[in-house]
């Protein structure tokens, strides 16, 4: 599947990942302890951290495995605010997101999705994009309803999320399909 290097919406960018972007996320949210509570990472101590992430993104977008989206606000695409990551499988796309805490409750994230998933499912390839989010994680739920994924299922001792506990929590399986 030949995902875009550009998707925009009324109000975002989603674009390919910089050396530029490290600093910006470090700032936005990659330390933040609330962003990183339902992610499968811990709060960056450094921006050292944040730029062996953005070297990884940068590296994972070159291979076509993943496609690591910088969100950004259309009228600045310099200064990140969150990230849609889209790991390619055969005729799905698995996506995880995360956006800064000053930009939660903006209708941002769910405008984001709702654009990908349409580009994604208008490939030929794609007929299935879908996404997990912790059992607990309501607000990230309540994102992928407004975008129109459905929920199809609880996944039991599905993943760790470091910042919870040290063993696999359960989690939703929401999905658009074509």
């Amino acid at each position: 599947m030949l995902l875009p290097n550009l998707i925009q919406t009324d109000r975002l960018t989603l674009r390919a990942p910089c050396d530029a972007d490290a600093s910006h996320l470090f700032d936005a949210y990659t330390q933040d302890p609330e962003v990183a509570r339902y992610m499968v990472w811990r709060p960056h101590q450094s921006i050292g951290e944040t730029e062996a992430f953005i070297a990884y993104c940068k590296q994972q977008w070159d291979s076509g495995q993943r496609r690591p989206y910088i969100l950004t606000r259309r009228d600045d695409d310099a200064v990140p605010i969150g990230m849609l990551e889209a790991r390619l499988l055969a005729g799905t796309i698995d996506i995880g997101y995360v956006l800064q805490r000053a930009s939660w409750g903006t209708g941002l994230m769910t405008e984001a999705l709702v654009a990908f998933a349409d580009v994604a499912l208008a490939l030929p390839a794609c007929f299935r994009v879908q996404a997990t989010c912790d059992t607990e994680n309501h607000a990230s739920a309540r994102v992928l309803e407004k975008s129109g994924f459905a929920r199809e299922g609880r996944l039991e001792r599905h993943m760790v999320l470091p910042n919870l506990a040290a063993t696999p929590r359960a989690s939703l399986m929401y999905a658009r399909c074509k």
